[in-house]
């Protein structure tokens, strides 16, 4: 394995609610996309609802996902861009104005920087600390929608950007976590931008769509049109509420109703016949027989409370059924059967389910919705080590230094 620079090697670290994803990727010269040689997973309980609530279970997971990637693909691994999540984080959209630097008038780099940082001159609480800027786009003495205005001549320019913050004290637990298990952050990335990262089209983001990603304990929404991040929220409901839901419907315990939810469920109790009857092997005595109606039943409940706050959050962003590309679906919320005509039906939207493709190596272990998130935090590490991607997602590094600050801070 010593014949795999270093440089080469991008890692991917998802930290959810229920499990811990860790994807090593190698990218050889000439590949137009690198290769996923090693997956690592495993189960947590130190999260709740994407926060930090144990750091020492959330340390062991993390070791544990790592471990079984390195062992996997041979490579040492201490380093990774990694998942921000939680209800904690809020998102805005703000503007930054600068008046251009030289005196030819040509914009400069340092201009594009001296506006963004204009543009995250907004009041946040004494707990709350900016997280990543998405530049959209600029306007140049009135001129607007400019993508790239490097080199441009111009007096006045303008940045339109997205800005994500989140809380502190939960962003350091975070960071502690990772920092104990052996692990540089070399770039975070909240939750859905990084599934969006893996799924979604040029062609969807420039039309307009909205990728939603249903985890265990909470589901991310980003909204994109015209090629940029326009929206982005996450909520603190996800597809574990569901299996608690079975868990108390049925009398039974948690680990039995996720298996019954994935076996037997289904997301839309209309299309399930009254007088279908259902054997639950799982289940015992004289309880092992019910309705498969009834089961959807308790499962659409929370389904509908999912819908009702992800509707609400697309009306704050004004695109209310307005998205040409539609909903893409990701997490493993998504894998619920009937979950595609659920959403089409209740968000009045066209609806596909997304996976990770167009990688090679491991793709059997990848080619799954729950892996959408930390294969694109492996592209992100990716695109943030060699300065390429696109030239929002390219930024995410810019709050690194902070991060080692804060890290150093943490040490005894």
């Amino acid at each position: 394995m010593a014949a795999k620079a270093q440089e080469e090697i991008y890692i991917g670290l998802d930290i959810g609610s229920t499990k811990v994803a860790c994807v090593v990727g190698l990218h050889e010269e000439g590949a137009s996309a690198p290769s996923v040689i090693g997956v690592g997973v495993a189960p947590t309980s130190g999260m709740r609802r994407g926060v930090v609530v144990d750091v020492e279970e959330t340390v062991s997971s993390i070791t544990a996902a790592v471990d079984e990637a390195e062992r996997i693909s041979g490579v040492p691994i201490d380093r990774a861009t990694v998942s921000i999540d939680g209800a904690n984080i809020q998102s805005l959209n703000s503007k930054g104005v600068i008046a251009v630097g030289r005196a030819d008038q040509e914009i400069s780099a340092e201009d594009l920087r001296r506006a963004e940082e204009a543009a995250t001159a907004v009041h946040l609480a004494p707990n709350r600390e900016i997280l990543q800027v998405f530049p959209r786009s600029y306007t140049v003495d009135g001129q607007t929608n400019i993508k790239d205005p490097v080199g441009m001549n111009g007096v006045r320019l303008e940045v339109e950007t997205h800005i994500i913050t989140g809380a502190t004290p939960a962003m350091k637990n975070l960071h502690r976590s990772i920092y104990q298990a052996g692990i540089e952050i070399e770039g975070q990335v909240l939750v859905p931008l990084a599934a969006a990262r893996a799924i979604l089209t040029k062609r969807q983001k420039e039309l307009g769509v909205v990728l939603i990603d249903i985890g265990g304990g909470t589901t991310g929404m980003a909204v994109y049109e015209e090629g940029d991040v326009l929206y982005s929220s996450v909520l603190p409901i996800g597809s574990g509420h569901i299996t608690n839901d079975l868990a108390i419907g049925l009398r039974t315990n948690v680990d039995v109703a996720e298996k019954i939810k994935l076996k037997y469920g289904r997301a839309h109790a209309a299309k399930v016949a009254s007088s279908e009857k259902i054997r639950i092997e799982e289940l015992e005595g004289d309880e092992m027989v019910v309705s498969r109606r009834e089961l959807a039943k308790i499962m659409g409940a929370r389904l509908d409370e999912i819908m009702h706050m992800i509707r609400t959050e697309l009306r704050h962003a004004g695109r209310d059924v307005m998205l040409p590309a539609g909903v893409v679906l990701t997490g493993g919320g998504a894998k619920l059967p009937g979950m595609e005509e659920y959403t089409r039906e209740a968000l009045r939207l066209p609806v596909v389910i997304g996976k990770p493709e167009g990688l090679s190596g491991m793709i059997d272990r990848i080619s799954d919705p729950a892996f959408a998130a930390p294969v694109g935090l492996m592209l992100e590490n990716m695109a943030y080590a060699g300065g390429g991607g696109d030239k929002a997602n390219a930024r995410i590094g810019q709050t690194v230094e902070k991060i080692k600050k804060t890290l150093r801070n943490l040490l005894p």
